[in-house]
């Protein structure tokens, strides 16, 4: 069973730090942020899913999600596949410039522990 968040909607703001963020890594024009909905378990023992607003984009090799999760709270993490899924060592954030420049960043560090 799957409950409503009272979690609210991305705002153009929002969404404008997170593309400016994708365009300083991977330039401008080449890489489309999206708005969706993902379902996730705010907390680990929910057994309920929550469904949370949800910035995501692709590099054609790794895909990043942005979950927001409360008004100003976001989590974050990366993944290559099913298998190869990442975070970046924290939970929340309450700064979405911060959670998208360590996401990308750590996720630059994957990349080059994958390419050696």
């Amino acid at each position: 069973m799957k409950k409503r968040a009272s979690v609210p909607d991305i705002t153009s703001t929002q969404l404008w730090v997170v593309e400016t963020a994708v365009k300083e890594r991977f330039g401008a024009g080449v890489i489309e942020v999206q708005v969706a909905d993902s379902d996730i378990r705010l907390d680990p023992a929910d057994r309920e899913m929550t469904s949370c607003p949800t910035l995501y984009w692709t590099d054609g090799i790794a895909h990043f999600v942005i979950f927001k999760v409360g008004d100003g709270l976001y989590r974050s993490q990366f993944f290559y596949s099913k298998r190869e899924q990442y975070g970046t060592g924290r939970r929340e954030y309450d700064d979405l410039a911060e959670c998208v420049s360590l996401l990308l960043k750590m996720e630059a560090d994957q990349r080059s522990i994958r390419a050696a």
